[in-house]
């Protein structure tokens, strides 16, 4: 619910407003962008609705409705003009991924709360806070590829990106009166540079990230290997997410009960009448197949590292710790565990060194790279 009403979003689904929209947003130095895809809903998820807004405007681009989007691609990667985004990685990678899109200039308000320090970064906390408005979040979880689209769903998305301008606005007065800027500007960067994201499918891979796998016998692997394989050949066929066909739960308990007819499905746990129907006859077959199969190995054990690596990245981490509750913003802000890690187990000892590792941008070098060094060096 909102205290003051928005302007209804202009809908863009033709090709002649697609071109108004395109040179509207060319003029303008600061545009606000946001996306909504169905990952609940569809095996791969795609975009399907992008939201723009400019002072004055909001737009709802539908990509379902036939459109040619190749036009908005020479926004994205316009470098004068700013696009303004919040928690953007996840809306790159799927941009990406659905229209080869490449990215540059973007503002990014989740990162440059977590910059600044803000005690929460989610849009919805900031927009109550900074503009007394409330998000229903509910929303979250809605199917964008359905269409038509209600009144009340497209209210909700121009909210995702009315109020990113002014929030811009703010949070750039504070990023420079606190000298963050740059440091800000370094997240964006690397936001920009996010690869598209793919759905795949390795059954090896799958059935070692089930919840508990390890505690079932080696012969009910191999069936649970074969479900898996089922499933997602399943939900690949009917466009809809695995977990929807059937649950891990549910794929265990069959792999555990090994049914050899389809009669003896509907005694296992969680399953439904309508699933017998639907899958009894392929559930058969997948666990003959897996009591037939040689019982899957399991993969080894990352390799640990060494005392001197570990005490390394323990003092890294320490030094982090400190710098952190100093400035106030959580630990990853500093730099990340991955980053840590690298530098434990590489231990550069010049700033040449820690350069050719290639895991700290132009401005975390400059800040902290002595600092880092000087751990590093203790701990030789």
């Amino acid at each position: 619910m909102l205290k003051s009403r928005i302007p209804s979003p202009i809908p863009i689904t033709e090709a002649s407003q697609l071109a108004l929209l395109v040179a509207r947003l060319a003029q303008q130095p600061v545009i606000a962008v946001d996306t909504e895809s169905n990952s609940l809903y569809a095996y791969q998820e795609q975009v399907c609705l992008l939201q723009f807004s400019v002072p004055d405007a909001d737009y709802l681009v539908d990509p379902l409705s036939g459109l040619d989007l190749i036009p908005l691609g020479e926004i994205f990667a316009n470098p004068d003009i700013e696009k303004v985004f919040h928690a953007a990685e996840y809306d790159v990678m799927c941009l990406r991924r659905d229209f080869g899109w490449t990215f540059a200039n973007l503002f990014d308000t989740m990162w440059a709360a977590r910059v600044l320090g803000w005690p929460r970064s989610g849009l919805g906390n900031i927009l109550q806070e900074k503009f007394d408005v409330q998000m229903n979040k509910s929303w979250q979880r809605h199917d964008w590829g359905r269409r038509p689209l209600s009144s009340e769903a497209l209210a909700y998305a121009c909210l995702d990106t009315h109020y990113l301008i002014p929030l811009r606005e703010q949070m750039m007065a504070e990023l420079e009166q606190k000298e963050r800027l740059e440091e800000a500007r370094e997240f964006f960067a690397q936001v920009a540079q996010v690869e598209p994201s793919f759905r795949t499918f390795d059954p090896d891979r799958c059935l070692w990230r089930v919840k508990k796998v390890r505690d079932l016998e080696p012969e009910t692997r191999a069936v649970l290997r074969e479900l898996l394989i089922w499933r997602d050949g399943e939900a690949r066929r009917r466009n809809r997410p695995s977990f929807k066909v059937l649950n891990d739960q549910i794929l265990i308990a069959l792999a555990q009960a090994q049914p050899k007819h389809v009669n003896q499905i509907q005694d296992v746990a969680g399953f439904k009448s309508y699933h017998v129907h639907r899958y009894g006859q392929k559930i058969v077959r997948a666990v003959l197949k897996g009591t037939q199969a040689k019982p899957p190995q399991p993969p080894p054990h990352p390799r640990r590292p060494s005392d001197e690596v570990f005490k390394r990245y323990k003092a890294l981490r320490d030094w982090r710790k400190k710098v952190s509750g100093q400035r106030g913003v959580d630990s990853d802000v500093i730099i990340s565990n991955a980053v840590l890690w690298t530098l434990a187990h590489h231990a550069p000892q010049t700033l040449d060194q820690l350069a050719k590792l290639n895991t700290l941008g132009a401005w975390k070098h400059k800040t902290y790279g002595e600092a880092l060094l000087n751990v590093l060096r203790q701990r030789r």
